[in-house]
């Protein structure tokens, strides 16, 4: 079965929503962030303070590398739409889902402080939706919103998730 991949915004929900899809299909949940501090031996902070092209880099190696997997539901880096290359694998063997969530939304969740892309502020938010809301359009096979009720949105993914069981 393939593997079911959440994209989006950061804070958009992809970690929190894909552990309890996993948890509700009985697929195992990866979280993008850790695989790539893990396969670099760095942090995502110290790879952005070498440069955002050395982090790009270690997270085209480690997507590669969860796109070979099967049968998992990977929550993607909101970054990851930047380079084609990161989609292309993604899709050898996945359903690429969009998580949507408003920058409202988003900033009414988030500590940008923890989050080296969103540190200068709210209103970089705004600005990276600006730049990757289309990215990850095109990049999704389905999109789903996140708005209303965790229960709700799960229901939606889950549904949405099916066809990557076909």
């Amino acid at each position: 079965m393939k593997n079911i991949v959440l994209i989006g915004m950061p804070g958009c929900g992809k970690s929190t929503l894909g552990r309890c899809l996993a948890e509700r299909l009985g697929r195992d949940f990866i979280d993008a962030d850790p695989e790539i501090e893990k396969d670099a031996g760095k942090t995502i902070p110290e790879l952005f303070a070498i440069s955002e092209d050395c982090f790009r880099r270690q997270e085209t190696l480690t997507t590669k590398r969860l796109a070979t997997l099967q049968n998992k539901v990977l929550a993607m880096g909101g970054g990851v739409v930047l380079r084609q290359e990161n989609i292309s694998s993604l899709k050898e063997n996945g359903l690429v889902i969009f998580l949507d969530r408003s920058p409202e939304d988003i900033i009414g969740d988030v500590d940008t402080k923890t989050r080296p892309l969103l540190a200068a502020g709210r209103q970089r938010i705004y600005d990276l939706y600006a730049q990757r809301e289309a990215l990850y359009r095109a990049a999704a096979d389905v999109t789903v919103r996140n708005k209303g009720s965790l229960r709700d949105v799960l229901a939606a993914l889950a549904e949405a998730a099916k066809k990557a069981e076909l």
